[in-house]
């Protein structure tokens, strides 16, 4: 996989139908600076499935007793995400956390705002289209060389973070710590996309970037008032390493998969 280009603004989509869909690149377990958050939105589309935002809650009521606990599990399991985290640690940002606090404040948000939607992108387990596509991506994962690789995976991490440095979008007021953070968290995203194909990626990405324009079809639906639809604005935070490839999904996508808020 390559290195993603990585950028700290915003990829807009003006959908045919009416409204706009904001793609807005954050850091898996950092809470990103104010200054780099989007504010102005209608409708909120995570890239979970409805499980993901309720094993989310239920982190966030743990972490609330204990501080700290949820970050020292999954560094304790030796993970992937295990070395992500631990180079988080050594720098001077706010977190890690888990769960993701961008997520987890936006929902806040929604849930504290009037007329803001939440959607889930990721199908259920129930949906067979969905259910096909985890059997071949768990049965290419359990492939033999998928295998032997994780046996160089940190060599191969150490080196992808310092390709990811030279990716960094530079910024005024990103400063040289957000910026490793930036480098850390797409080496672990290029490692967790490791042994999908990449057709798999490109198909599951246009089933997502479906549901996000059905999410955005549903928030038009429900608008209440006569006023033009077009101003109305989903939020999609994804992960910056994977801001580019699923842009460039919406913007390919030509279907509207039907979907309702949670």
């Amino acid at each position: 996989m390559e290195v993603p280009h990585l950028s700290w603004n915003e990829i807009i989509y003006e959908d045919p139908e009416g409204g706009k869909i904001v793609i807005w690149p954050h850091l898996p377990c950092i809470r990103m600076p104010s200054n780099l958050r989007y504010r102005n939105w209608n409708g909120l589309a995570l890239l979970y499935s409805s499980d993901d935002i309720m094993l989310s809650k239920e982190e966030e009521k743990e972490e609330i007793k204990s501080p700290g606990m949820n970050v020292q599990a999954v560094i304790a399991s030796g993970s992937m995400m295990s070395m992500m985290l631990k180079d988080i640690q050594n720098l001077e940002v706010d977190g890690p956390r888990i769960p993701d606090p961008e997520p987890m404040r936006l929902m806040m948000h929604a849930k504290n705002s009037e007329n803001k939607s939440v959607y889930s992108i990721i199908p259920t387990i129930e949906d067979e289209e969905w259910a096909d596509w985890e059997g071949r991506w768990a049965h290419n994962q359990a492939k033999v060389m998928n295998l032997l690789s994780t046996l160089t995976r940190s060599r191969r991490y150490s080196k992808n973070r310092i390709k990811a440095a030279s990716r960094v979008q530079k910024a005024e007021n990103i400063n040289s710590e957000l910026g490793a953070a930036a480098a850390s968290c797409a080496s672990w995203w290029m490692e967790s996309q490791r042994g999908i194909p990449r057709e798999m990626m490109e198909e599951r990405d246009i089933r997502f970037a479906s549901r996000v324009r059905g999410a955005l079809a549903d928030l038009r639906n429900r608008r209440v008032d006569d006023s033009d639809s077009s101003d109305l604005v989903l939020l999609v935070p994804v992960h910056q390493a994977h801001l580019v490839q699923f842009a460039n999904a919406i913007k390919k996508c030509e279907t509207i998969e039907k979907i309702e808020m949670e």
